[in-house]
């Protein structure tokens, strides 16, 4: 079994920001040499997710709306009270999405839909410096 892996690093906005880490991921697939096997894509921290989307601005604001109502930024969290932070919302929307994802990889290259980017969302209330890390495996 061989095993190649890669840290990513992205500056994000916050506010989920959505952020397209196709080309990083297949860059790193490249490299590896693997030709069948898996990839596994994860952000590391509480405040963050990974998952795939079309990546065009309609379907970008759609997902932001649709988190938005599901986990408001501007409701009362018990977490907020607890650490007297306000980015209770940020651990809620990376709980529900998830922090890692993996894909295949097929003859050399993730297998995705024509239309699938991988993407992270930063869901915190500030800028960041996320790390994703990148293991493909044969």
């Amino acid at each position: 079994m061989a095993v190649f892996q890669r840290t990513v690093r992205v500056k994000t906005k916050g506010h989920t920001d959505v952020i397209d880490i196709t080309s990083q991921v297949e860059r790193s697939v490249a490299e590896s040499g693997v030709r069948e096997g898996i990839v596994n894509v994860s952000g590391r921290g509480s405040t963050l997710g990974v998952t795939t989307i079309e990546f065009e601005p309609g379907a970008v604001a759609d997902l932001q709306r649709a988190l938005e109502r599901i986990a408001p930024a501007n409701s009362d969290y018990a977490h907020n009270a607890r650490w007297d932070d306000r980015n209770g919302y940020a651990h809620l929307r990376s709980a529900l999405m998830g922090t890692a994802k993996s894909f295949p990889v097929s003859n050399g290259t993730v297998h995705l839909g024509t239309w699938q980017q991988i993407v992270i969302c930063d869901f915190d209330d500030r800028p960041r410096d996320r790390e994703i890390t990148v293991t493909v495996v044969s």
